[in-house]
Parts: structure tokens; C-alpha cells; sequence
């Protein structure tokens, strides 16, 4: 092989070893693909973090409510209540439901909760009519110790995969009455009966024989004549 020939070689090489060399390092802890993020919303506030948080509405042309769904974290060490879930924006009302009942949706410390899903809390959305799929809503999540968390959702139908964690049917029929009947028959009977029956003897007898047997003088009579 010429002279020539083998500088070119050596060049060539040297190319060769060089873009090795800078894919190998944009491959590291900063490469470009290890900066890609899931689609769903996250975020960390303090003690607490949110992931997966998403807006899930009926199936297409069906009517009903939509559902917040999400997985909150709790890394501290005590206990947070979820005390409500706002969608700003709109007039929409989330009304929190606990799994297995309760009036809490608690979060343990250094544990999780989950909303959506059979067995999970859930987070039903009532008067979300400008809630749209496809759209992108800002949610926030009222802790009570963390105070508001605020993130932005997409908003996604309960198909395929979101299927098992939109709004149940339960759910959908919406909340019972608020509370019982409003009173107890207004009341008893006006009054015990006016008096005694009238046909009761009115009084005693009116007076006492009006005088001694009549006998009793005709004999006094007698015995003076005889004298």
C-alpha cells in the first residue's frame, strides 16, 4: 500500500472514532432522550406529589359526569387529608368519595392514595359542561397540611385504557337527599273530649219527702176523741 494510500486510511479511522466517541457521550446522564417526560401531569409541592393526574368524561355521545383521576404521594411523616379537588376555570363541583366509606380521603404518611378505579377513592365531577376532550385543565388538589397543589390534566374520554377509571355508574346517579323528612305530623288531636255525657242525672234528687206520712196524724185524731 502506497504512502499515500495509508494516511487516507488513518483518516478515515480518526472520523470513525470520533463520532463513536460523541454518540457515546450525548448516550450519558444528560443524553436528550432521558430528558423525555410522561404525557400526564405531574408535580411536587412539599411533602406531597401528584402524578398521572387526568380528566376523564364519558364514553362518546354518552351523558354523566367525568371523573378526576390521579395518584397522590405523601413523603412525609405525618398524615394529610385531601380536603377537596378544585377545576378552575369553570363551574364545575368534584365531590370526593373515600374508599370503603369514611368522610376522609386520607393520605398516609410516607404513602399514596389513589383516585379512580374499583377500590380506589373517587373524585366525581358534576357541571363540568366545559370540560372538553382533548383539552388540557388545570386541576388543584387541597391538602391540608401542603395546602394547594396545582397542576394541569389532560381531559380524555373513558375508553381503552382510562376505561376502568372514569366515572361510575353509581356515581353518575348522583348524590342522595340531604337529609329526612322535614318534620313529624304538625300534632295531636285539639283536645280531650269537651265534658262528661250529657245524659248523666243532672244533680241529686231536689229535696227530701215534703212532709210525714199522712197516717201518722189521723191516729193522734182518734185518740183525743176517745178522751
Amino acid at each position: 500500500m502506497s504512502r499515500s494510500l495509508r494516511r487516507g486510511a488513518l483518516a478515515a479511522t480518526a472520523v470513525v472514532f470520533s463520532i463513536v466517541s460523541l454518540g457515546a457521550c450525548a448516550a450519558g446522564h444528560d443524553a436528550p432522550t432521558l430528558q423525555v417526560k410522561p404525557d400526564n401531569a405531574a408535580v411536587t409541592k412539599g411533602d406531597i406529589k401528584v402524578q398521572n393526574a387526568l380528566v376523564i368524561t364519558q364514553e362518546k355521545d354518552k351523558k354523566g359526569p367525568a371523573a378526576v383521576s390521579a395518584t397522590v404521594f405523601n413523603t412525609g411523616t405525618k398524615e394529610q387529608t385531601l380536603e377537596g379537588i378544585t377545576l378552575p376555570g369553570g363551574k364545575a363541583v368534584v365531590t370526593l368519595k373515600p374508599a370503603g366509606g369514611g368522610s376522609k380521603v386520607v393520605v398516609p404518611a410516607g404513602g399514596s392514595v389513589v383516585l379512580g378505579g374499583q377500590g380506589n377513592a373517587s373524585a366525581v365531577v358534576l357541571g363540568g359542561d366545559s370540560i372538553v376532550d382533548g383539552n388540557v385543565q388545570k386541576i388543584v388538589f387541597q391538602l391540608s397540611t401542603t395546602g394547594d397543589v396545582e397542576l394541569e390534566g389532560f381531559v380524555v374520554p373513558a375508553t381503552g385504557m382510562y376505561a376502568g377509571y372514569g366515572p361510575t355508574a353509581a356515581a353518575a346517579a348522583g348524590p342522595t337527599p340531604s337529609g329526612s323528612p322535614s318534620g313529624s305530623p304538625s300534632g295531636s288531636p285539639s283536645g280531650s273530649p269537651s265534658g262528661s255525657p250529657s245524659g248523666s242525672p243532672s244533680g241529686s234528687p231536689s229535696g227530701s219527702p215534703s212532709g210525714s206520712p199522712s197516717g201518722s196524724a189521723s191516729a193522734s185524731a182518734s185518740a183525743s176523741a176517745g178522751h
